[in-house]
């Protein structure tokens, strides 16, 4: 199995009294397991139109109750330009210009709208946005499944 593994360091001379420097680090790990590391990921690159609400990451029963993990960038330039991510229609956040995020993600396919996909939403131009899906992978049932 692969081993993947992400940090995040956050530093600055000047938010506080005093300068910050935080990391940390982690191994993705299959779901019930502190050895087994996810074995796929799915990788994109989207041009968003202004306006339209994009399903990223639809929905997906090989998808549920596994551990997900996924990776948004907005590659737009202008800082005027911003994408909304939502979950379920509902926003969880903006990302600007060169702004990422990286989280853990759940197919919820119990949810009570039974819509669990990962959107975004362009505002203030057209905009590319690049994702990678790091997950433990999907079972095809038929060739069409791809």
């Amino acid at each position: 199995m692969a081993t993947t593994t992400a940090t995040l360091t956050l530093t600055s001379a000047d938010l506080l009294g005093d300068a910050l420097s935080l990391s940390q680090t982690m191994s993705l790990y299959q779901h019930g397991t502190t050895a087994t590391g996810l074995d796929e990921v799915t990788l994109s690159r989207h041009n968003i139109p202004t306006g339209t609400n994009f399903d990223l990451i639809p929905e997906s029963a090989a998808l549920s109750e596994d551990a997900s993990y996924v990776y948004i960038i907005n590659k737009a330039t202008n800082a005027a330009h911003y994408i909304i991510i939502s979950i379920n229609s509902e926003p969880i956040g903006r990302l600007y210009a060169g702004d990422w995020l990286f989280m853990p993600w759940d197919c919820d396919l119990t949810a009570a709208a039974n819509d669990s996909s990962l959107e975004c939403e362009a505002v203030g131009g057209e905009q590319i946005v690049e994702y990678a899906l790091f997950h433990n992978g999907e079972t095809l049932a038929t060739a069409s499944d791809s």
